[in-house]
């Protein structure tokens, strides 16, 4: 399937795409697109299940959604594309990177995992969203992605967040909780080619930074920047600090 899109910037420009974590929308990335599209073709899109995009029913695989990537990007008439991923987002990133390695130049991996812990927690959490709903698992799941100091200060932020979570499509949600639970990309990591650049909140309870250590250590001259007084949403509490990141790695206008 096609995914739901917004694009921004310069026709021409670099392309590159934005993917979102579990129980987020394309508004995720809203802190960086301003100074993003002033370089290049800035493509977000909404997981299948998630805002916008269609809910067909799951199970799903990391290669559905990956190819869900791949159908975007064949629509838009895109070739090759830069990419970067938050969490589940970085997973199919990985997946691209290692399957249709033609498609992907450069690659920035953000608060993600090849491997992600605890598969029965992804199981047990999927099977509360098909019972209650999101909204039942919103409150611990937001307190995971913003470190306890910047949520008491921006409780504006973690009533958006909260509400973009419990708005998510509970099948949707539970399926992708079903790509976490199976997944295993790690003898996947030495074949990807791609320049990359793992991001990691050095306070990410909710994927651990020595998952992104990992990735970096196994990915061919990946480079590993753990993000200061960050929790897993990096890209919201330290805004200036990952847009520069991601700018410096993709090498500007110069791509």
């Amino acid at each position: 399937m096609t995914p739901y899109s917004i694009v921004d910037g310069p026709a021409g420009a670099p392309v590159l795409v934005l993917a979102n974590s579990l129980g987020t929308t394309v508004d995720m990335w809203e802190p960086q697109v301003p100074a993003l599209a002033e370089r290049y073709r800035v493509v977000r899109f909404d997981t299948r299940g998630h805002g916008r995009s269609a809910v067909p029913h799951g199970p799903y695989t990391i290669g559905d959604l990956g190819g869900d990537v791949l159908a975007l990007l064949d629509e838009l008439g895109v070739a090759r594309a830069h990419y970067c991923g938050l969490s589940l987002g970085g997973m199919v990133g990985m997946w691209l990177a290692a399957y249709a390695p033609e498609r992907i130049d450069r690659l920035v991996l953000c608060c993600t995992s090849a491997r992600p812990a605890a598969p029965q927690s992804w199981a047990h959490r999927a099977a509360t969203v098909r019972a209650e709903g999101t909204g039942a698992i919103a409150d611990l799941v937001v307190s995971r992605w913003l470190t306890p100091g910047y949520a008491s200060r921006r409780p504006g932020t973690v009533a958006r967040l909260r509400a973009m979570l419990a708005a998510t499509p509970a099948e949707g949600y539970a399926a992708c909780c079903g790509v976490l639970e199976k997944l295993d990309l790690t003898a996947a990591l030495p074949r990807i080619a791609a320049p990359t650049l793992v991001l990691h909140g050095a306070d990410d309870p909710a994927i651990l930074p020595s998952h992104g250590a990992d990735i970096a250590a196994a990915v061919p001259g990946a480079r590993f920047t753990l993000v200061r007084g960050a929790a897993h949403l990096a890209n919201v509490e330290q805004v200036d600090v990952v847009t520069a990141l991601i700018i410096e790695h993709l090498g500007g206008t110069d791509e």
